[in-house]
């Protein structure tokens, strides 16, 4: 067997992924099959990543593999997980450019023998496929996916890297730019979206998908039929004229107006997806190494890599968050108010407890109203094939409205979304708390104001904790937790769990003004009213932070 051919570095703590290779006989196929199957030993909890260890054992496998006489030869990953790229722990360590520029090359030099290999190779993608996983699936020449699979994309450019494993190279030359452009740079810069199995046969990227149930059994029957001619694979002819130029100039003008300089990555990605039009592989390949080793050590990677840490990290357990097992079951909401912010906070509850909901307001009127918004959007992501028939007729009868706070009765939770008034939240509270049951807790969504102050009008100010969401609910990942001296540990148990079933990364704040988001904003927006104040012209102030 051959050695690795790149001199890299080692992790001693890298969680090594293993490439085990056996071989199958297809029926009809007259011969064998490899199958390299990628796995670390953990279930599908520790995805598998690519450290210095895995790309050597890949290349090993690839040796045996090629060197058979197999007639295809297929990766794939174990149970839910494909490939989660490479190994994100280890990218603190490298030491300097040239171990980072070593890693770049290393990941071409192994995927380029799926794609130069005198036989046909195939990616079974079984489950999650990120950045460099996607990439090795690229470059096979064939690939199917799991109906099933999840959390599929390319996502470095969200932690300010570029897809550097061939993925900027390959992807415009097999889905076009404009898709290429979205699933690299567009989808990373919107909450990092990720695809689902269906979307990568509708974009183009799977040319075959099936069921979870007998995946790699229909893969290999389809890859065999493949081999042998049976089914012919049509990929769509890619204009790479003046459309593809106009693609990525449109692409630069909607990043610089969407984060203008703060993100290095998008525009070297941009420059990437560019030079993909007319460069061969191999210079694509060489841009590639060069600029995924100059982000690597760019202060913008760096602090990149620290928020995913520390969001990852708070998405396990956020700091000071009690035992989950104290947490209630909850089985009812009510939402107090029936304004834009109660109707976003009622679908959430809708959509991700799917439990009944329930709102009010000062008058049926206005209810109503909360109540047509609330149905509106539900049409809404029905229209935009997010919710199913089914599911979106079940999410109206989840929500209703009512002028009689007697409906919190059997709630066992209750958030108040209204006016921004400590009084009359105080009042809403004492009002709510002679209807709900002893077990019932009362949440504030205020953005600032003292909970503590809130809970001392309570006759059991131990059930009140604050949960603050931003604005759009749907879309922001962040929720602000914020407990009282009186709050109970079973309380806050319940609003950290709940704001994990909602999707939520939560964090704890203390209560203090503004608590610890709009606190930030407002030095922040005080530190440019300042510049201002001292002769700084309003319009240079104006988009100083854009800078």
């Amino acid at each position: 067997m051959s050695s690795f051919p790149v001199d890299l570095p080692e992790f001693p703590d890298e969680v090594v992924t293993e490439a085990y290779v056996r071989f199958v006989e297809p029926p009809g196929l007259g011969g064998r099959a490899a199958l390299i199957t990628l796995d670390n030993g953990y279930d599908h909890t520790k995805p598998t990543s690519m450290g210095p260890a895995g790309m050597r054992n890949l290349w090993a496998a690839l040796d045996e593999a090629l060197a058979s006489d197999a007639k295809f030869v297929a990766v794939t990953g174990k149970p839910f997980i494909f490939l989660a790229g490479a190994d994100i722990k280890m990218m603190p360590l490298l030491e300097s450019r040239e171990q980072g520029l070593a890693m770049a090359q290393a990941g071409h030099v192994l995927y380029k023998r799926l794609k130069d290999a005198s036989v046909p190779t195939f990616a079974f993608i079984n489950g999650t496929a990120l950045g460099g996983g996607m990439e090795l699936a690229l470059h096979c020449h064939y690939r199917t996916v799991s109906a099933s699979a999840v959390a599929l994309g390319l996502p470095e450019v969200s932690i300010g890297l570029i897809p550097g494993w061939g993925g900027s190279q390959i992807l415009p030359n097999l889905i076009g730019p404009e898709a290429a452009a979205q699933v690299i740079i567009g989808n990373p810069l919107n909450q990092n979206k990720m695809l689902r199995g269906p979307d990568l046969t509708k974009l183009g990227i799977a040319d075959a998908q099936f069921e979870a149930a007998d995946f790699i059994e229909e893969s290999v029957a389809w890859a065999t039929a493949v081999v042998n001619g049976e089914i012919a694979v049509e990929r769509p002819e890619i204009d790479r004229g003046e459309s593809w130029q106009a693609v990525v100039a449109g692409a630069r003008k909607l990043v610089d107006e969407k984060i203008h300089n703060a993100s290095p990555a998008a525009m070297k990605a941009l420059d990437l997806l560019e030079l993909a039009r007319t460069a061969s592989f191999e210079e694509g390949s060489l841009a590639e190494d060069e600029a995924l080793a100059d982000l690597e050590m760019a202060p913008e990677f760096k602090t990149s890599l620290y928020a995913f840490n520390l969001v990852r990290q708070l998405g396990k357990r956020p700091e000071g968050a009690p035992s989950p097992g104290l947490a209630k079951e909850i089985g009812k909401v009510g939402v107090v108010g029936a304004g834009l912010m109660a109707g976003q906070i009622a679908l959430m509850f809708a959509r991700r407890l799917e439990v009944p909901v329930v709102m009010t307001d000062l008058d049926a009127e206005r209810a109503e109203r909360g109540l047509e918004y609330v149905r509106g959007e539900i049409d809404k992501l029905e229209a935009k094939g997010r919710a199913s028939r089914l599911k979106a007729a079940k999410l109206r009868s989840l929500v209703s409205a009512s002028a009689d706070k007697g409906v919190y009765a059997d709630c066992d939770l209750v958030i108040e979304a209204v006016f921004e008034e400590l009084k009359v939240k105080q009042a809403v509270f004492a009002e709510v708390e002679q209807v709900v049951s002893e077990e019932c807790l009362l949440v504030t969504n205020t953005s600032g104001l003292s909970v503590t102050a809130m809970a001392s009008k309570l006759a059991r100010p131990e059930r009140l904790v604050g949960m603050h969401f931003f604005n759009p609910v749907a879309v922001m990942p962040l929720v602000e937790v914020i407990a009282t001296s009186s709050t109970d540990e079973e309380t806050l148990a319940t609003a950290y769990a709940v704001a994990k079933q909602l999707k939520k990364t939560a964090v704890g704040s203390a209560d203090r003004p503004a608590f610890i988001v709009n606190r930030l904003l407002g030095r922040m927006l005080a530190e440019v009213t300042g510049a201002v104040d001292e002769g700084t012209p309003v319009e240079v102030a104006d988009v100083a932070l854009d800078r």
